[in-house]
């Protein structure tokens, strides 16, 4: 599966409760371990999250998450009216270093 970029922007009010949930997914992909997932998050100073996924194989480990199930649900109301999420596939043209995990 080719990385996918998903992009979307919650509304001010809806922002941090927003980074909560995303959090919380991050915590529960901690505890488990999914193989075949690389995921990173970004919160842009406008309140635009960015999400990129690289994921191996044709499941998706996110899909199967109650983490990533409490997210998804109510997003498109936690939006600002047409900046609800919109996954996009991506290619990756070069990466330098670029989000390696910390020491």
């Amino acid at each position: 599966m080719s990385p996918i970029v998903v992009r979307y922007r919650p509304t001010p009010e809806a922002a941090d409760e927003n980074q909560r949930l995303v959090e919380a997914v991050f915590a529960e992909l901690a505890e488990l371990e999914p193989g075949g997932l690389r995921y990173a998050t970004l919160r842009l100073a406008d309140g635009t999250f960015i999400h990129i996924a690289d994921i191996e194989g044709d499941e998706n480990p996110l899909a199967s998450t109650a983490a990533f199930g409490k997210f998804q649900a109510g997003i498109a109301e936690r939006c600002v009216p047409g900046e609800t999420p919109n996954p996009q596939p991506a290619e990756l043209v070069g990466s330098y270093r670029m989000f390696a995990a910390a020491d």
